[in-house]
């Protein structure tokens, strides 16, 4: 059975896309920082071992990829954080919760792809999911989306130096989520789609053998319901 690692899997995407991957037979090492609502998430789905943590903890990703075992196939590096809600302009925003929204966003995906690679398989797939706030200028967006950015950017030099794997950069779109909320604070944004709408994308790129680069969920779905 294909073996991955996904994180940020108690709710929202992750869990939907581990959902997903437990109903193919996948193996899956997941996590995510509340422990009560992972347990609660990963109950009855086979194949799944669920550690409670913060992939921003050296000690938790080490635990994480042990726990993996291997070969991985896939690393979904899912889990990340808003910053602050409301989300402030640039010339107010803590720095402090600044080097904290990077740090996780950015900094421990690929410190977790580190630990990864030697027990990855050949053309194993790193999934890095990112934003459409990653390339466009929102106002208010700027502690989230530049680390957003640069997590892109560490993404596409990664697919560039190991040419060996296939390393995604995916935008699942605007998605009813808990962090979507947090980022529209009072906003009814029961309009946005559910995150298991972006899922056939992601398949598309777990399952397929598209080239490395950044795509969008919808126009991987698109593309699927055409061909």
């Amino acid at each position: 059975m294909p073996v991955a690692i996904v994180t940020g899997a108690s709710r929202g995407l992750g869990l939907a896309l581990t959902r997903a991957l437990s109903q193919r037979g996948w193996t899956l090492a997941v996590d995510a920082r509340d422990g009560a609502a992972l347990s609660a998430a990963s109950t009855g789905l086979d194949g799944v071992r669920a550690l409670a943590g913060d992939v921003a903890d050296e000690d938790h990703r080490r635990a994480l990829v042990e726990a993996a075992g291997g070969p991985i196939d896939l690393l979904v590096n899912n889990a990340s954080v808003l910053g602050p809600s409301p989300q402030p302009a640039l010339a107010d925003y803590p720095l402090a919760e600044l080097r904290h929204v990077y740090e996780v966003n950015a900094i421990a995906p690929l410190a977790l792809i580190q630990l990864a690679l030697p027990s990855l398989t050949a053309g194993a797939a790193i999934l890095d999911v990112t934003s459409d706030a990653a390339v466009e200028a929102y106002e208010g967006w700027g502690g989230y989306g530049s680390s957003k950015a640069a997590l892109e950017q560490l993404t596409a030099i990664l697919a560039a130096e190991r040419p060996d794997l296939r390393v995604y950069s995916v935008d699942p779109g605007d998605m009813r989520t808990r962090m979507h909320q947090e980022a529209f604070p009072g906003e009814d944004i029961s309009d946005r789609p559910p995150p298991e709408d972006s899922v056939p994308g992601l398949l598309a790129l777990i399952e397929g053998e598209l080239p490395s680069g950044r795509y969008r969920a919808a126009d991987l779905a698109e593309a699927g319901l055409r061909s």
